[in-house]
């Protein structure tokens, strides 16, 4: 039995680097997501997120790869009282491209694709009050992306159960950045 088991869970973890390769993250060299980003697009399942989506605007992000292989993100995120900033450290999970956070809730984010120069698609899964959250980001370096991506990130939003009433396209603006970043 232990012997079928230590089976399956190589099995499972062959499957899920495959997944990876799939994404165009396996062997993802983390320096390359390091930077500053513009989030260009949202999809969530979250109620809040869903009545407030048409008065979002853009958000900055910065991914700074520390020692350890952990991320510490910045974010920029405008809102209607003002520019709100926050900080969180992601470690890696032992799959690649996915990476935890406890900061303000337990979050898992998954590098799902990206070409490590101009855009990155990120998952997040969030628990809160015992409910889980989805949300995917379209990361971009510039404030516009190319309507390929574009196109790339519907798809996966497609893919991962948003419908289209659950996808945002995010106005661009410049009263809410990253000072420095």
């Amino acid at each position: 039995m232990r012997t079928v088991g230590l089976s399956l869970g190589l099995a499972l973890l062959c499957l899920l680097r495959a997944r990876a390769e799939d994404r165009g993250v396996a062997g993802l060299d983390k320096s390359k997501i390091a930077g500053k980003w513009h989030i260009i697009a949202l999809a969530s399942d979250s109620e809040g997120y869903l009545q407030k989506k048409d008065k979002l605007k853009m958000a900055m992000a910065s991914v700074t790869v520390l020692g350890d292989s952990d991320l510490k993100v910045s974010f920029a995120i405008p809102t209607p009282e003002g520019c709100k900033k926050s900080e969180a450290i992601y470690k890696p999970t032992g799959i690649p491209g996915e990476y935890y956070s406890s900061d303000r809730g337990n979050k898992t984010v998954q590098v799902l694709h990206t070409d490590g120069k101009t855009y990155a698609v990120i998952l997040a899964f969030r628990v809160k009050d015992g409910k889980t959250y989805r949300m995917l980001r379209l990361y971009s370096r510039t404030r516009e992306v190319r309507p390929k991506i574009t196109a790339l990130f519907k798809k996966f939003a497609r893919e991962k159960g948003f419908t289209d009433k659950m996808i945002t396209m995010l106005p661009s603006q410049e009263e809410c950045s990253l000072d420095g970043a």
